[in-house]
This record gives C-alpha cells, structure tokens and sequence, in this order.
C-alpha cells in the first residue's frame, strides 16, 4: 500500500470511529416530495428545492428549449466565448429582483464567494464573518490573505466591538453573514448589522442562498449574493451589486475569469423559475407557512423560515432518529460535525411548497412518537 493510501485508510478509519465518515447514497427525486432510496420510496424533507420548481414543466421546458439551442456546455470561460444569451438575460432579471444595477453568475455558490471575496480585500484588510456562516464565507475570508475574524453568531455587540477595536488598523473592511442560516434555519438581523456597517464604513456581503424566493425581508445589502440550485431549483450562484463593483468581479474574480461559464439549459431554467418566483406569491409563502405548522406541533419555537432543525447531541444518535425516520417513510438526514459544531449533531428539516399538510403532520407525529 502506498503511502496515500494508508493516509486515506487512517483517516478514514478515524472518521468512522467518530461516527462521522460521509457516504453517497443513491437516491432518485420523483414527482412531488417523493423520492425512491435502496427501493423504498420515501418522502424528503432534506432537499433545498423549496418551491419545487427543479421538476416544474415549465422550467424543465425553458431548460430542454436552451439545451437544444445552445448545446450542452457554455464552451469556456465566459470571458472568451461563453457569454451566451440567456446568461445575460439571467443576471438582468437577478439584477431587477434584488434591486441593484448588476448581477454576474458563477458557476456556484461556493465559487461565487471565493471570487468575490477575494477580489475585493487582501493583505492590509479586515474580514468579519458571522461565526455559524458557510464554509465558503470561511474559505473566501482566508484565501484572501486578509485578517479573518469571527464574530458571535448574531451578535452585533460583539461585532461592534470588533469594529470599534480594529476598524481603524486596516483598510478595507467586509462583513460576511447570510440572510437564513443554513444549518439553524435563523435570520440575521440585517436592518440593524447594515447600520452598524455603515457606521464603520464596512462592506456587508449577504448570502441569501437559503432566502431567495421564500425569505427576503431585512433589507439589501451592498453586496448580495446566492445560488440558482435552491428555490430557482437549477444550478448556479450569482453576485448583485453596482455596475463598478460587478464591472471589477468581472475582471477580478478568479472563480469567474478562469472557469468555464455556467452552461445556458442552467441559466435558462432558472431564469423561468425566478419568473415563477415572481409571479405566484402564493408558492413561495408556501414553505415557511408549512415550517410554522410543524414547529407548532412540536412545540418549538416558530419557524424563520423553511428550514428547522431538530437538536439531538451526539452524531450516533443523530444517525439512529434518522434511521427510525426513514423506517417509517421519511428521509430526514442527519447532520454531524464539522458541518455544525460538536455536541450539536441535528436533523435538518427543509420544507417544500411541494409538501402536503398530512406529510408535515406525519412528520411531526412520528419525531414525538420517537422522542417520547
């Protein structure tokens, strides 16, 4: 055995004795809720197509229609012959939608964060990011050889005393958070973080990966940013802001400049589902209504938005509520550390406009039955 495939074989042999080694599944997503896994069809509460429209005929056929027009891929780097139309026409209507004078798509989310926020500050500079935010906030933050620090989850106490301590040490400073929390399913408090931000002359970048279409309150952010694969149900991420600033990522961004752009059947069918999003209110209050359902039922606090997580402790038993769920016909999966910090093993609940009253009920009824 080489010696790479003994560090595999070690790692991998300590991940599992801390019950946290991750495996693919195979599972098949079918009409509505439902999906089909090891044979079983089950209905998924751990998928992020809020609003369904992934399997919308309608965004499927804006999709099929692009696929056809302008093949599979974009060709290459957007810069050098990638820049294809309904590219343009997305970032138009995400520009519109947010607000702002210009939108420029990634390839996704994750590489949408690392672009920007190293394009932005370097060497010299500050960067708070919120202390539950993603790990591509945490991975744009050090990749750009700016002072990375983190500020209590949500507590803008503590992020104001951060600010007052260093703000006048660096030069440029970026404050990093997201409108819903991923993993918590909280909100920041964004009318107050942006004045705070205003006040130290600090650049605020909101993910709204998990709110767009379903939870956008709070105010904009200069720079505001999220992914096509959630509620648009395609796949993608994308930056709004000024013209200058999207002007600058366009020629600064790495993430951007030297990958091949997103491929036209993706900005195609997000674009119709961001037209969906628009055009049926009712949908996209949809899942948070459902959220509220069952967090009553429990009797946990209410809802935020689609997404609730339920706080078991350690990863084995995380895992096991998971395994009686499934057993029972509903796929809820577990989430372990480094995902969520240790000792706070949960499984997250996401709803969907695609789910039923009697499905979320069901839900509920089964966690109190195991919880008893």
């Amino acid at each position: 055995m080489s010696s790479l495939d003994a560090f595999a074989e070690k790692t991998l042999a300590d991940l599992d004795a801390k019950t946290l080694r991750r495996n693919l599944v195979a599972t098949a997503r079918g009409a509505g809720a439902g999906v089909v896994r090891g044979g079983k069809a089950l209905v998924s509460f751990s998928c992020n197509d809020y609003l369904g429209l992934s399997l919308d005929p309608r965004v499927i056929a804006a999709g099929q229609a692009a696929l056809a027009r302008y093949g599979a891929g974009a060709g290459a780097s957007r810069l050098v012959t990638g820049n294809h139309p309904p590219l343009v026409a997305l970032e138009e209507r995400l520009a519109a939608h947010k607000g702002k004078e210009a939108a420029l798509v990634f390839g996704s989310g994750y590489l949408a964060n690392l672009g920007l926020v190293t394009a932005l500050v370097g060497a010299g500079d500050l960067v708070l990011v919120d202390a539950l935010g993603h790990s591509c906030l945490f991975a744009g933050a050090q990749l750009s050889g700016a002072t990375m620090l983190r500020f209590r989850h949500n507590d803008l106490d503590h992020l104001r005393g951060q600010l007052a301590a260093r703000r006048a040490r660096h030069g440029r400073v970026l404050i990093l958070t997201e409108r819903v929390f991923s993993m918590d399913g909280d909100r920041a408090p964004l009318p107050d973080l942006l004045a705070l931000a205003a006040e130290y002359d600090a650049w605020t970048l909101v993910d709204d990966a998990h709110g767009l279409g379903v939870v956008e309150a709070g105010g904009r952010a200069p720079l505001e940013m999220g992914t096509l694969s959630k509620t648009l149900g395609s796949y993608g991420g994308y930056v709004c802001a000024a013209r200058p600033v999207v002007d600058l990522l366009t020629s600064r961004a790495r993430s951007f400049v030297y990958t091949t752009g997103l491929p036209p059947a993706c900005a195609a069918a997000a674009l119709a589902a961001l037209e969906i999003v628009e055009a049926e209110p009712e949908r996209a209050a949809r899942p948070l209504g459902l959220a509220r359902r069952f967090t009553a039922r429990l009797g946990l606090p209410e809802a935020e938005s689609p997404i609730v997580p339920i706080l078991v402790g350690e990863a084995p038993a995380a895992l096991a509520l998971s395994a009686a769920l499934e057993a029972r016909g509903d796929l809820v999966v577990a989430i372990r550390p480094p995902t969520v910090p240790a000792g706070t093993a949960r499984l997250r609940v996401a709803f969907s406009a695609a789910h039923t009253e009697a499905q979320v009920d069901g839900l509920a009824d089964a966690i109190l039955a195991l919880r008893a």
